[in-house]
């Protein structure tokens, strides 16, 4: 119900409507990310897929309830000429015109333990013989109650193993659809700098067209004056030229980035992103072994592991129950027959039955003990496979807790490597204005202004995503302290 809100609350605040009244906003990456979970096609399908598990899981449960079944031939009529052989052993050919019924009750319920099942049943038959010597003849017989076990033995129970795995299958799809949510939103997360990298290129480069107009007229001055040389008036012509390129080359590769974030998030085409860069971060540690500990409490993997090794044991056991089959079938009830439906249930018989059908091979060539041999084998292979999984698992989450925290010192130092590249191209621009800084020089600066600027956009995604990658890797926020997953929800 809590999260059911949650996601009202969020449509409601981005509507379904066109976006025509949202041009102009600044979007923070949280507010993206958040439209992105509730709208998106990819969020719907994530959705859609956990609703089919939940399905899959509550199929599985009803195995396990009573069923009460309604069987029946209504009617089975048959005319035709068939051959009757005689008691003196000739054969003529009789005209028959027959009609069977046949409708039965019953009430099922599997016994998990044993893999048996045991049933309450009541049933009546109906036949009519409408060519009989005295016309339409019309007979019944029916069971009034029958309980019947049918039960293998030492055979392999489907139902045993079920009740050991699919519980843990469906648990699994719970941690997943958290995981698949947060991978979306590692996703959304990298189309999101794909344009807010777009715009600050836009950005660079309008303000690189800018200031080379700018300088391009101060050398055309200098150069009416006689106070430079025309190959420098050339190479700032040629520089507002290529600023001019690049600036248009910006805007297209922005309208593109533009175009798949507002796809992902179902805005329209004619919606203005704007994009606000997501500098406030809050300085948090991560433990590396909180984190394992996390990981391992609610990762869906890790439940996979055990999954795992269970659906081994569960097919080296079917492989020992396929080796011989011995079924067991006792019922007990009672039946009658009579020329009226009421005459049934007037004094019935007892009816019993007891069957033990077995089925044992003698020579089968090795086929068993090939069958036994390549069941262990498979779960050797699980265990052993599952075992590196294990160190990977740790590996991955020790890596990534690092590197989150090289990622936080880089972000830091970029930031300020950016700021002191802007100050120095500002300082280098008035120098050249006044004379004092030579055109390659204002060229480097300029150069490192830009590329210091792309870097710190750069330690900015590298970080976002490696948080919303450690969020999926351990289903819980280390920023807030709030667990992603909640068991049994």
């Amino acid at each position: 119900m809590k999260k059911l809100f949650t996601f009202s609350i969020i449509v409601f605040l981005w509507g379904f409507s066109p976006v025509s009244a949202q041009d102009n906003i600044k979007y923070r990456l949280d507010e993206v990310v958040a439209r992105a979970k509730a709208l998106s096609p990819e969020s719907l399908r994530i959705q859609t897929q956990r609703e089919n598990m939940y399905w899959r899981y509550r199929f599985f449960r009803s195995n396990y309830n009573p069923q009460l079944r309604l069987n029946g031939i209504l009617p089975s009529f048959r005319q035709e000429f068939t051959a009757i052989t005689q008691p003196d052993g000739d054969i003529q050919f009789l005209n028959i015109r027959q009609n069977f019924m046949d409708l039965g009750l019953g009430l099922q319920q599997v016994v998990a333990p044993t893999g048996g099942l045991l049933s309450v049943n009541t049933s009546t038959n109906r036949f009519d013989n409408f060519e009989s010597l005295g016309g339409t003849s019309t007979r019944w017989q029916g069971v009034p109650v029958n309980v019947r076990l049918d039960q293998p033995i030492f055979a392999y129970n489907r139902f045993k193993w079920d009740k050991k795995i699919e519980p843990l299958v469906f648990e699994e799809s719970k941690r997943e659809y958290v995981e698949d949510m947060e991978r979306l939103s590692a996703f959304t997360t990298s189309l999101f700098f794909d344009l807010l990298d777009a715009q600050v290129n836009y950005d660079i480069a309008l303000a690189n067209l800018t200031n080379n107009e700018e300088i391009l007229r101060i050398e055309r001055a200098r150069y009416e004056m006689g106070v430079t040389f025309e190959d420098k008036l050339l190479q700032t012509e040629l520089n507002f030229l290529t600023a001019k390129q690049e600036a248009a080359q910006a805007r297209v590769n922005m309208e593109t980035s533009a175009l798949a974030l507002k796809s992902n998030l179902g805005f329209s085409e004619s919606a203005d992103l704007l994009l606000e860069m997501p500098e406030s971060i809050n300085d948090f540690m991560v433990d590396v072994n909180l984190a394992l500990e996390y990981a391992y409490q609610n990762r869906a993997q890790a439940l996979g592991f055990d999954r795992r090794r269970t659906e081994a044991d569960a097919q080296l056991a079917q492989a020992r129950g396929e080796q011989f089959q011995v079924n067991l079938s006792a019922s007990y009830g009672y039946n009658n027959a009579a020329m009226t439906w009421r005459e049934i249930y007037t004094n019935p018989n007892t009816q019993a039955l007891v069957n033990l059908a077995v089925s044992v091979p003698i020579l089968d060539w090795g086929r068993n003990k090939a069958r036994m041999s390549l069941a262990q084998a498979n779960k050797n292979l699980v265990e052993y496979t599952v075992e590196q999984e294990l160190i990977n698992f740790e590996q991955e989450i020790f890596t990534k807790v690092k590197n989150f925290e090289v990622l936080k010192e880089r972000l830091s130092i970029s930031k300020t490597a950016s700021s002191v590249a802007q100050r120095r191209y500002e300082s280098a621009l008035k120098r050249y204005q006044t004379g004092n800084v030579s055109l390659t020089d204002l060229d480097i600066a300029q150069r490192d202004k830009d590329s210091n600027q792309r870097a710190y956009i750069r330690a900015l995604r590298e970080y976002w995503l490696a948080y919303y990658e450690l969020r999926q890797l351990t289903l819980f926020d280390f920023e807030s302290g709030v667990l992603l997953y909640e068991p049994g929800v």
